[in-house]
């Protein structure tokens, strides 16, 4: 029986891998948008390095900076608060 079980066992461990080589981090968090910031600000009607067009750019920065270091802060409290906070049956 356990020799007959390892193609399947090998089949799930493959697909397991593959599928764990989707997830990635340091993704560009959604709330900010994964539009190009070149493309968003040029919509907005700022002509290609005007001073509107360069505060867009680092206002569209800090806004992806400050969302990725919110999320980076939300993971930290959530491993102190599991590790602070072990549930025992």
């Amino acid at each position: 029986m356990p020799l007959a079980a390892a193609p399947r066992l090998l089949t799930a461990l493959g697909l397991a891998l593959a599928l764990s080589a989707c997830s990635a981090r340091y993704q560009t968090p959604v709330a900010v948008g994964g539009d190009d910031d070149d493309a968003v600000c040029q919509s907005r009607g700022y002509a290609q390095g005007s001073p509107e067009y360069v505060a867009c750019r680092k206002d569209r920065d800090v806004q992806r900076s400050g969302a990725i270091a919110r999320a980076d802060r939300r993971q930290r409290d959530l491993g102190e608060y599991m590790l602070n906070n072990p549930v025992r049956p």
